[in-house]
């Protein structure tokens, strides 16, 4: 029976990362802390030349989705910046990751 749920559970979160996954933008940031880096969602807009408050809608649902981890926070000019790290477990997404940017004009 446990055996049971933890398969459930797997595929469950494999629903989810592959949800995460659909979205052009989301693949760029997974690609971007694959190297084990730390980076807040401001220094990733910056990087990608995106809106913060889009960069951090798509970090969020990477992080729901467990792509990424929170990994610390700084308190800068009155609110915090939130930092992450790459927390894919999965093998198959850095290839999924490798094949897309290998596709890319």
């Amino acid at each position: 029976m446990a055996d049971k749920k933890r398969r459930k559970k797997r595929r469950n979160k494999n629903h989810a990362l592959i949800a995460a996954l659909r979205h052009p933008l989301r693949r760029e940031i997974l690609r971007r802390m694959s190297d084990g880096r730390k980076a807040s969602p401001s220094e990733l807009a910056e990087e990608l030349g995106e809106a913060l408050s889009t960069v951090a809608y798509h970090v969020r649902v990477l992080a729901e989705s467990g792509a990424l981890k929170r990994d610390g926070e700084q308190q800068v000019r009155g609110t915090k910046q939130h930092f992450y790290r790459w927390a894919v477990e999965e093998d198959w997404v850095e290839s999924m990751l490798e094949e897309d940017e290998e596709q890319s004009p």
